[in-house]
């Protein structure tokens, strides 16, 4: 086989490549909106918006939403998975970025989830107008809406997730703060190793594929920017990422 041959080849698997992941997003997206509609419809009815239930009723529709929470977990993880399974690879599109709005997006995107858990997530917006930054808004969104993620599954229940943005003379430095598992003593060197997951992190959540911190960290070293965190017992989870100011 030549290289035009090689080179024909490869760009058919590619084009196999994005036809599978567009089908994985359609279907999931289908399926996590007919999930979510059931969802809220049986939190109606454990609220008691649609009437008395017996005790009986009532337990049988708890163990049906908790069942209907972890499926929504797995297509969430799967849309996650296609959409980053290879960002790290692709073109980046650079340009000026409003880092507010992507975090307030993200914020609404999971504000459903943040619910239902009785989360609240607190965005502290900084006082003053922050500085121009370069980067690519979509795998931004990635990094972002990963971190809120996590945060809000591994919070204690009726918790409060922070989320800040400072800057100095070089960086903008995004953080986000949650109260619940803390990350182990092995898993703090390991984190951001392709497929860990933490010990602990899986006691709370057993759903996850371990490559979301891994990919959230190869886009932010390719921003030329860095991210890293601090776990204790006493002030909780904190991650954070710089991005360089443009």
């Amino acid at each position: 086989m030549d290289m035009k041959q090689l080179q024909e080849e490869n760009d058919r698997l590619k084009q196999l490549h994005g036809v599978k992941a567009d089908i994985i997003s359609i279907s999931a997206h289908q399926i996590r909106t007919s999930i979510s509609a059931i969802k809220w419809i049986i939190k109606m009815f454990l609220d008691g918006d649609l009437g008395p239930m017996t005790e009986e009723q009532a337990n049988l529709l708890r163990k049906a939403y908790e069942s209907n929470e972890k499926a929504i977990s797995i297509v969430s993880e799967l849309l996650l998975v296609n959409k980053t399974e290879d960002v790290t690879e692709k073109e980046y599109e650079m340009q000026e970025i409003n880092l507010i709005e992507l975090i307030e997006n993200a914020i609404f995107n999971f504000s459903g989830e943040a619910f239902a858990r009785g989360i609240e997530v607190i965005f502290l917006k900084p006082q003053e107008v922050l500085p121009k930054v370069s980067g690519d808004k979509e795998k931004i969104s990635v990094v972002m809406q990963n971190l809120l993620e996590n945060a809000i599954k591994y919070s204690n229940m009726h918790g409060k997730v922070f989320i800040t943005l400072k800057h100095d003379e070089e960086n903008v430095t995004f953080s986000i703060k949650d109260i619940g598992v803390v990350i182990s003593e092995e898993g703090k060197s390991k984190i951001f190793e392709k497929f860990y997951r933490d010990p602990d992190a899986q006691k709370k959540e057993a759903i996850g594929s371990g490559i979301g911190l891994y990919t959230i960290k190869k886009i932010i070293e390719r921003h030329e920017g860095k991210i890293w965190f601090e776990s204790t017992k006493e002030n909780g989870t904190t991650f954070y990422f710089t991005i360089p100011i443009a």
